[in-house]
Parts: structure tokens; sequence; C-alpha cells
């Protein structure tokens, strides 16, 4: 992986073999990318979005490329409910034997604007897919995380869940909470097998990116792929002593 990146963060080559990671929003954009990297360093990959046919596609690539062969939940986040996870979470114990990585990458932009404009029904939308969502499907697995031997827990933060910023409303409200999620998790879980830590990707050659800033040249952002360095890092058990920390993953050296 040829990455300006890569030096802030180490890992081995085979630094997933025979782990087993799910990751949410594994369809598009940073998610494709994660699943397909951490494959091919040796993750058996659980893919969850809401699109089969784009779930598909990533299956076919990563089963093309000889990696281990991935599985395919397909879940739309925005009506999923409790029991649906701890459906997933039987259905993960008894196929594959524990789990071993929880990468939540789904997130919803939702309608950038006037905090007095924001309405109660996008609000909502945004709250269930990048707050209420993870929550029901952390409590879910985390039984099945607790017998891995290391286990990483990895939640998607943004700058604007750090320092507030006009017009991005919901959003930027749904990631400080991520935080605080994260941070509460973490330190309940200190001492233990299981860590949780937050990644802010930054600016990013992504659609949601597109989105929200339509005026920019995309060719002057790194791609998913450039960013791979610091996923591969928290998933590997090169991370297993670090716990509740938030990370930048175009930290440089």
């Amino acid at each position: 992986m040829d990455s300006e990146f890569q030096s802030a963060y180490s890992f081995e080559p085979q630094c997933l073999t025979g782990k087993t990671i799910l990751i949410t929003g594994a369809g598009d954009g940073i998610g494709r990318q994660a699943a397909k990297s951490f494959a091919e360093h040796g993750a058996t990959v659980i893919l969850l979005g809401k699109t089969t046919a784009k779930l598909e596609a990533v299956y076919d690539e990563i089963v093309e490329a000889g990696y281990p062969q991935p599985a395919i939940v397909p879940m739309d986040l925005k009506g999923a409910e409790e029991s649906h996870y701890q459906g997933l979470a039987e259905t993960i114990e008894s196929q594959f034997k524990g789990l071993d990585g929880l990468l939540h990458n789904a997130s919803l932009l939702g309608t950038l604007g006037p905090f007095e404009h924001i309405s109660l029904e996008q609000f909502d939308e945004v709250m269930q897919v990048n707050l209420r969502s993870q929550f029901m499907l952390t409590k879910a697995l985390l039984p099945v995380l607790k017998q891995a031997d290391k286990a990483s827990i990895v939640f998607t933060s943004s700058g604007v869940g750090k320092k507030g910023r006009a017009y991005w409303g919901s959003y930027a409200i749904s990631k400080f909470a991520t935080e605080g999620m994260m941070q509460t998790l973490a330190d309940e879980l200190d001492g233990s097998n299981l860590r949780a830590n937050s990644i802010n990707p930054g600016a990013t050659r992504t659609s949601m990116r597109a989105s929200a800033f339509p005026a920019e040249d995309p060719m002057t952002l790194p791609t998913a792929a450039d960013l791979m360095p610091a996923y591969l890092y928290l998933m590997s058990d090169a991370s297993a002593d670090n716990n509740g920390q938030a990370y930048d993953a175009q930290a440089k050296a």
C-alpha cells in the first residue's frame, strides 16, 4: 500500500489473518475500501449495508482477488430495530464462532443549513443511522466481541464532531454524540480484551464529501485507499493497548 499516511500507522502485512470483522456501510466509499483492505490483509469480512447490489459487487471483488470469502448482511439502518441486531449477533456467533472487529462506518449527512430550518424528521433520521443504530448494534455484539482474544470497535467521527461548525446541524451533533459513546464505552472496557476508539477520516474523495462541498475539486483530496493505514492499525493487534483514543486517518508522522 503506497500512502503518505502509511508512516504514521504501522502494522504487519497479514495483520488481520484469522480475524472476522463487520463493516457497516460496506457497499460504498470508505466502507467499501475498508472491507477490501481488511480482506487483503487476511480478515473474513461481514459486509453490512442497505443496497444488496453494491454489497454483491464488493463480495465479488474480494472473492476474485483470492481473499477470504466474505459474508453479506443486507440491512437498512433507518428501519432496523433491536431484534434485528440481536438476530445478527446470534447468526455471527453460530456461523463465525466469534467476532474480532466492528467498524461503524455508515452515516447520513442530512441537510446542511441553518439550525432553525432543521426538521424533526430529518434530525431523527440522522440520529437513527448515525447514533441509535450504532448503540443497538454495539450492544448486541458486545457479548460476541468479548469472546475474542483481542477485539476492536472503531467508531467513525468527524472534525465537526470535535468542534461545532455552523450549518452542519444534525450531522455534527451526531458525531459529538458518537465521540461520547466511544469514550463512555472505552472507559467501561478499560483493562479488558476489547477496546473502543474513534477515527476521523478527514476530507476524502467520497460521494458524501461531494454532497457537502459540491464546488470542491475531488481530485485534490486523498482517496479512501489512502486512509487505510489508520484503519488497518486500529483493527490489528498493533493497537491492542490503545483504548478511548480519537485518531485522525490523515495524521502524518
